[in-house]
């Protein structure tokens, strides 16, 4: 079987637009504000290290703890796809999905460099519930049609770019306007608002074959 590179291209651009390292670089520098270079690059590698933890666990294992509480991927494909495309009309509208980002209370709180890695960089602001929804549909999609180098090599690729990212958030974060922000946002809303509708179409016609005819 030739390599599915739409397939790769196909998670990339998912979990790109939905975890956004763009958009997430001023968030990055606001809560390691204050911290000297060396403890901002050791969060930077924390975040990325829980990242790409997290976003293993779901890949490998979340489709059996969907199973523990009776749960079908199609049920659950149904549900994330709504999830996801929540997220992305809030990205087209140019703000945050309450799915993704720290609530007001704890915007507020004074948060130690050291800790804000794990939570709230990680979590919920990178893998968050639509991260993990998109990651369970996407790794029963590997598993059922044979594609599991295909996602491993898109998630390993943006995994990739989000640690540089983070990394190089103190260079970014002088070079990236807020326009450029916002245009990259909406950019990626739509993206996902694409994965989104396919999720549900796919989940709609498992329930109800009668759809697909």
């Amino acid at each position: 079987m030739d390599f599915d590179f739409a397939f790769v291209t196909k998670v990339f651009a998912a979990l790109f637009a939905i975890m956004n390292p763009i958009a997430n670089v001023p968030v990055f520098l606001s809560l390691t504000e204050g911290a000297s270079p060396g403890a901002q690059e050791r969060t930077a590698v924390m975040a990325a290290v829980g990242t790409t933890l997290g976003c293993l666990i779901a890949v490998i294992a979340g489709e059996g703890i969907l199973a523990l509480f009776g749960i079908s991927v199609n049920d659950f494909r149904l549900a994330g796809g709504l999830l996801v495309l929540l997220i992305a009309l809030s990205m087209l509208q140019g703000t945050a999905s309450h799915a993704h980002a720290a609530t007001p209370k704890e915007k507020t709180e004074d948060l130690d460099p050291s800790s804000v890695a794990i939570y709230p960089m990680t979590v919920p602001l990178l893998v968050g519930p639509g991260t993990i929804a998109t990651l369970i549909v996407f790794a029963e999609t590997a598993r059922t049609q044979g594609k599991v180098a295909e996602l491993a090599a898109g998630l390993a690729l943006f995994l990739v770019l989000l640690a540089g990212a983070l990394l190089s958030a103190p260079f970014l974060g002088r070079h990236l306007s807020q326009t450029a922000t916002a245009i990259t946002r909406r950019l990626m809303g739509m993206i996902l608002a694409a994965v989104a509708m396919e999720m549900i179409v796919t989940s709609l016609r498992a329930l109800f074959p009668g759809l697909a005819r």
